[in-house]
Parts: structure tokens; C-alpha cells; sequence
């Protein structure tokens, strides 16, 4: 009853509504660096089986995000940059994204199954509990170490891409797994650092508001140097070469040289500047992955001609 007079005088829903219920943003991530996950593997996928398993992938993380975006509609409406989602704003009701991911999460694990293998879904059953209820339900509101660990969920995209064409897992695909899982707390700490008033107001325990910003710039630096052997040990894969080693060693050396500047800033300088360089470095963060499993496919690519 309270539902229905919570939304009675809210907007009415529009389809882009429901589509942001499934985080078009990190979908699309997830459907590059699975696509990548397949592509590279190998073994040859007939195209329709490939353009299908990516397709089941892309609605598992959507509902991933509808089931997010359900649990965490008290954060979203209190925190400045996702006060607008459609839960928060009235647009769409909490029963409708919980009902919308459970129904995405059922087709798109028995869809996967069906079209790639069973191993394949059953990574992807695994990873939408684990981002909905391992790092959503739990580590989100419990410890800091949130994004460490929950990263795991962002991750295992291009392991399910390589499971759908290989039908298991490799060193390669752990490897691809351990770039993202690595660069996900570097990546996340950048945007804490200039947005912790919003963690704040939220009650989410993120590294900056437990810790403050000297112990977090301490940490990205150090996931920074983390970070690069796995990427350089990934290009001596069967899966790597000259091109994707050239852009790890450039792209990696620009992390770090950017985890330094940030290690090395005070507060009030930072202040000063609006936190110039921290966002100068989370927008590195963004190009730094897409980059990779770009040089990846690339890489691929020559391969084969």
C-alpha cells in the first residue's frame, strides 16, 4: 500500500527507464571484455553461437544491475549521482527491478546454456549472486575492502567468454580476470577520493570515509604496482604479442607515474585544484581497460591474418 502512494504522483516510466534499471554503462563493458574472453580463446564459435553467448551475457549483468539497483535504492536516493536512477526518482517501482532482474537472471543462465554450454551458465548463475548478494547485500554496507573483493563480480566477464567457447578455464582467462580484478579498487579509489560526501551521506564504508584520503591515495598507488605484472604476464600468453605488450608497458607505466602523483598530493593542494589530478587519473582509469582487451583483440586479429 505504501508502494502504490510512493509512486502514485511520480512520472510515468518510459522504456529508457527500465533499459537503465540494467546499468547500460557497465553492460557495456561487460559485453566488450566477454566478447574479448571469446574471441581470443582457442577455438572457433560459429558466429551465431558467439553473437548469442555474448547476448545472454549482456541481460545476465543487466540483471545484475536491476537486482543492484532494487536492493540499493536507500544509497541511490541519498547520493548525489544516482539520486536520478528510476527507483530513487519514482519512475519505476522496487517490486518491478527486483522482478525484472530475477526473471533476466533465470532466461539468461538457461538461455547460455543452452546456446554455449552448461559450465558457461553456471559461471554466470555464480556471478550474479555474487554481485547481488556477496559485494550488494553484504561487503557494499559491511567493509571497506567493498570494491576489493566485489570487483571479483566485474571480472569474471571475459573467464564466462572463454568458458563459452573452451567449455572451461585457462591461465589466459585467469589472467583477463586478474586485469580487471586488479584495476577495479585503483579505478573506484580515484572517484571515492573527489566524491567521499556522498559515501559519507550514505553510510557506505567505502576506504575514504573509514580511512580517509591519505590511507586511500597510499592504496591506489599500491594496487597501481600490483597491477602490472599481471597485465605484462598477460601479454606472454598465447594470447599476447608485440602489439598488446607495447601497450601494457605504455599504459601501465602511465597508471603508476598517475597512482605516484596521486600518492605525493595533500588534501589542500588537492582542494585547490578540484581534485585535478585525481580526476585527471580516474579518467585514465577508463581508457587504461578498454585499451587492453582492445590490443587483446587487436592482437587477435593479426593472428589470424
Amino acid at each position: 500500500m505504501t508502494d502504490i502512494h510512493a509512486y502514485e504522483n511520480a512520472p510515468e516510466a518510459e522504456f529508457g527507464d527500465y533499459v537503465a534499471l540494467l546499468k547500460p554503462r557497465v553492460m557495456s563493458l561487460v559485453v566488450f571484455t566477454a566478447f574479448v574472453g571469446l574471441w581470443v580463446a582457442p577455438v572457433d564459435v560459429h558466429p551465431v553461437i558467439a553473437f548469442c553467448s555474448v547476448l545472454f551475457i549482456a541481460l545476465g549483468g543487466g540483471a545484475s544491475g536491476a537486482l543492484n539497483m532494487w536492493y540499493d535504492a536507500d544509497i541511490d536516493a541519498v547520493m548525489r549521482r544516482t539520486q536520478k536512477r528510476p527507483i530513487p526518482a519514482g519512475r519505476v517501482t522496487g517490486s518491478e527491478a527486483l522482478a525484472i532482474g530475477l526473471t533476466l537472471s533465470g532466461f539468461s543462465v538457461m538461455m547460455l546454456g543452452l546456446a554455449a554450454n552448461w559450465f558457461a551458465a553456471a559461471f554466470l548463475a555464480f556471478t550474479i549472486f555474487f554481485y547481488a548478494v556477496v559485494y550488494t547485500m553484504w561487503l557494499k554496507r559491511w567493509t571497506p575492502q567493498n570494491i576489493v573483493i566485489g570487483g571479483a563480480a566485474g571480472a569474471f566477464p571475459p573467464m564466462i567468454g572463454w568458458a563459452c567457447a573452451t567449455g572451461g578455464i585457462s591461465l589466459e582467462s585467469v589472467l583477463m580476470f586478474a586485469l580487471i580484478f586488479f584495476w577495479t579498487p585503483p579505478h573506484f579509489w580515484a572517484l571515492a577520493l573527489f566524491m567521499k560526501e556522498d559515501y559519507h551521506k550514505a553510510g557506505v564504508p567505502m576506504l575514504t570515509v573509514t580511512h580517509g584520503r591519505a590511507a586511500t591515495r597510499r592504496h591506489i598507488f599500491a594496487y597501481t604496482l600490483v597491477l602490472a605484472p599481471f597485465a605484462i604476464w598477460l601479454g606472454l600468453t598465447s594470447i599476447g604479442g608485440p602489439l598488446y605488450m607495447a601497450v601494457a608497458v605504455v599504459l601501465n607505466a602511465l597508471f603508476i607515474h598517475g597512482g605516484w602523483r596521486i600518492l605525493r598530493r595533500d588534501e589542500q593542494t588537492a582542494i585547490a585544484d578540484g581534485y585535478a589530478v585525481e580526476k585527471s587519473v580516474f579518467k585514465l582509469s577508463l581508457y587504461y581497460l578498454f585499451l587492453h582487451f582492445l590490443a587483446l583483440l587487436v592482437q587477435s586479429w593479426m593472428g589470424t591474418w
